[in-house]
């Protein structure tokens, strides 16, 4: 049942990268790549969020397997994100290497953090006593 659950997610998961991706990259243009960096920041947020709620059993383990496993492990992309930033060093865009490093490494971790501050927030509401 656990690998259904991840390739189910997983299927899920690479669809909607794809999708959203596209979508973000035909109304913002070439340049910089601002659907995988929009992409992999929604999903660090993503698992934050699920993860410390998983951590206070509010997310049981089938949900944690396929939405953090499966879905945001299709979701967010590490390879295309290197891709993507050799792409821009080949062009000689230098600073939007520079920014998309840092930007995503940066943002990507505040993400996270983000997210376990939103998860705490809803830990709170739900367990408040009255």
């Amino acid at each position: 049942m656990k690998w259904l659950l991840i390739a189910g997610g997983g299927a899920l998961g690479a669809v909607a990268r794809y999708a959203l991706s596209v979508w973000i990259n035909v109304r913002t243009g070439a340049g910089f790549p601002w659907g995988t960096f929009i992409v992999n920041l929604a999903g660090c947020l993503g698992i934050g969020i699920l993860l410390e709620l998983s951590e206070f059993s509010i997310v049981p383990f089938e949900l944690r397997i396929l939405f953090v496993t499966g879905f945001l492990g299709a979701f967010t992309t590490f390879s295309t994100f290197g891709w993507e930033t050799s792409a821009l060093v080949r062009d000689g865009e230098w600073l939007y290497t520079a920014l998309n490093i840092a930007g995503s490494v940066i943002l990507g971790i505040a993400m996270v953090f983000a997210g376990v501050f939103l998860a705490k927030g809803i830990i709170f509401l739900i367990r408040r006593p009255g």
